[in-house]
C-alpha cells in the first residue's frame, strides 16, 4: 500500500487512524488474546468507536461511506500485528454487517445496524455445513414459512465468531433455493458448540452453530425468498479482497521482522 497507487486524502487518513491504532491498541494485545484463544470483545467495540465496523456503511445511516479499499487498508495495517483479532473483525464487518447493509430493508435497519456498527452485538455469519462448504448449492439447511415464522432446521459448520455472536446472517433453502435470514442469540432452538481448536489466529474464534426448529420471524427474511446466492456471491467478492489484504500485511510484518533481526544478527564474528 506504499507505492505504485494513489491513495485519496481520505483513505490516507483512514491508514493513518488505522496504523495508529494497530500500533497502540491492537498489538500489545495480540500475543495474550492468541494465547488464551479468545475474542478480545471490548477491542471489537473500540473498532466501533472509531467507525471502523461500519466503513461501507453510507453516512446517512451512521456509517463512514467508504468503499473497498477503505475494507482493504483497514484488514492491512490490521493484519499486520494481529491477525486473529483482523479476521474476527472481518468476520463482524464484511460477512455481516456489510452483507446485512446491502440486503437489508429499512425497517430491519432501523432496529439491527446500530447495534452491530457500534460493537454492542457481535455478528456472524452462516455459510458452510459439515458436507458443503464451496458447494453452497449444496447445503442441507432448510426454513419451512409457517404462517408469521420460518422454522430453520440445519447445522453450520467452522463460523467465525459463532460462540461471540449476538446476531448471525444464516442461508438456508426454502423450496429448493438459497434464502438468508437474520437470527438472533435469544431465539429458541438456536445454539452453538464447543470452540474448534485451532493452531492459528486464535483470537478468532469459530464452533457448530445448531438450529433445531429454530422459529425465526418472517420479518427476518433478507429480501425476499432465494435471493441468497445473490446476498451471499455479492459479499464474498468483498471478502476475498479483504483476505489478500490480510495475506499481505502478515507478509510486510513477516519482512519487517527479518529485516531487523537480520541488522542484529551475528555469525561469523560479523554481521549476517
Amino acid at each position: 500500500m506504499e507505492g505504485g497507487f494513489d491513495l485519496s486524502p481520505e483513505h490516507s487518513m483512514l491508514r493513518d487512524t488505522v496504523r495508529r491504532f494497530t500500533e497502540t491498541e491492537i498489538e500489545p494485545q495480540a500475543a495474550a488474546y492468541d494465547e488464551r484463544a479468545e475474542l478480545n470483545r471490548p477491542l471489537l467495540a473500540r473498532c466501533g468507536e472509531l467507525g471502523l465496523l461500519a466503513l461501507t456503511v453510507a453516512e446517512a445511516d451512521g456509517g463512514a461511506g467508504m468503499d473497498a479499499t477503505a475494507a482493504v487498508i483497514a484488514h492491512h495495517e490490521m493484519a499486520r500485528s494481529d491477525p486473529g483479532f483482523t479476521l474476527a473483525y472481518l468476520a463482524h464487518f464484511v460477512l455481516f454487517v456489510n452483507n446485512f447493509y446491502n440486503a437489508s430493508s429499512a425497517p430491519q435497519r432501523e432496529r439491527i445496524l446500530a447495534k452491530v456498527i457500534d460493537g454492542t452485538w457481535v455478528g456472524a455469519m452462516a455459510m458452510t455445513e459439515p458436507g458443503a462448504g464451496t458447494d453452497v448449492l449444496g447445503m442441507e439447511s432448510s426454513a419451512e414459512r409457517r404462517g408469521d415464522v420460518y422454522v430453520l432446521n440445519g447445522r453450520k459448520m467452522f463460523i467465525t465468531n459463532g460462540n461471540e455472536a449476538d446476531v448471525v446472517l444464516v442461508y438456508a433453502k426454502t423450496g429448493g433455493r438459497i434464502s438468508a435470514f437474520i437470527v438472533e442469540r435469544s431465539f429458541a432452538g438456536f445454539s452453538s458448540g464447543q470452540p474448534i481448536k485451532k493452531l492459528g489466529m486464535r483470537a478468532s474464534t469459530m464452533c457448530e452453530l445448531v438450529f433445531e426448529d429454530c422459529r425465526v420471524p418472517a420479518a427476518n427474511l433478507l429480501g425476499t425468498e432465494g435471493e441468497g446466492v445473490g446476498h451471499m456471491m455479492r459479499n464474498l467478492e468483498l471478502e476475498r479482497l479483504c483476505l489478500s489484504a490480510m495475506s499481505l500485511g502478515i507478509a510486510d510484518r513477516c519482512l519487517s521482522e527479518m529485516v531487523a533481526y537480520a541488522g542484529q544478527r551475528q555469525a561469523f564474528g560479523r554481521p549476517i
